[in-house]
């Protein structure tokens, strides 16, 4: 119950009412009135846009913690929210269910780090990464050359590939030889958009963290 609870808690601390929250985010009240009831639940994207307009951050919504809008227990385990499953082949519909939660050191929120986890689907990563593996990832909208990221294509296709970085454009690449690389222009990022979402730091499976 904690999401509901969170939203209706930190709108209110906001000083707005679900029909004002509806119209910045472009929704209807009775979507608002569905995520704080528990009958529903919002995209991935749609909890970014709740997250900036209520100067949040996504882990605040999440806590289970019902008092302080902080992303870790007392005990000082940071609680990461596991939203669905990311494909590893074609890309497909984004997130959108919040399948469990993963536990980390506190330290990593340290710096206003953000995290969130998804559970691979496909082949397209293997050798490395295999189906059923669960990937933390470093929310943040750019990444290194040659990094294993989440990406959104078109908005709400989300697809876990390695990108690489070209004076022409991005590849984003399988490491799966039997898949296809796709590329896209800088004005295709742009238009269709082709968007960073986060970037790959620990896979749960057997612990293997960024360097």
């Amino acid at each position: 119950m904690s999401f509901q609870i969170n939203l209706k808690r930190f709108r209110e601390n906001k000083g707005l009412s679900q029909e004002e929250l509806a119209n910045i985010l472009g929704v209807r009240q009775s979507t608002v009135g569905m995520w704080e009831n528990g009958t529903n639940k919002p995209r991935v994207k749609t909890l970014e846009k709740i997250a900036d307009v209520l100067s949040i951050t996504i882990n605040d919504l999440m806590c289970e913690s019902n008092t302080e809008p902080v992303s870790y227990e007392s005990s000082g385990v940071l609680r990461i929210p596991v939203y669905g499953y990311i494909p590893a082949g074609v890309p497909m519909e984004a997130i959108e269910d919040i399948l469990d939660y993963e536990e980390a050191p506190e330290d990593w929120s340290l710096g206003g780090k953000e995290f969130f986890g998804l559970k691979i689907k496909g082949d397209s990563m293997e050798p490395e990464y295999r189906d059923g593996d669960v990937i933390i990832f470093l929310k943040q909208p750019d990444c290194e050359n040659n990094e294993d990221c989440a990406v959104a294509i078109n908005g709400n296709d989300w697809t876990f590939k390695r990108v690489e970085k070209l004076e022409n454009g991005l590849l984003i690449k399988p490491l799966n030889p039997n898949y296809e690389t796709l590329f896209f222009t800088p004005q295709q990022c742009v238009d269709l958009p082709v968007e960073v979402k986060g970037v790959f730091w620990e896979l749960r499976r057997s612990k293997i963290r960024k360097k």
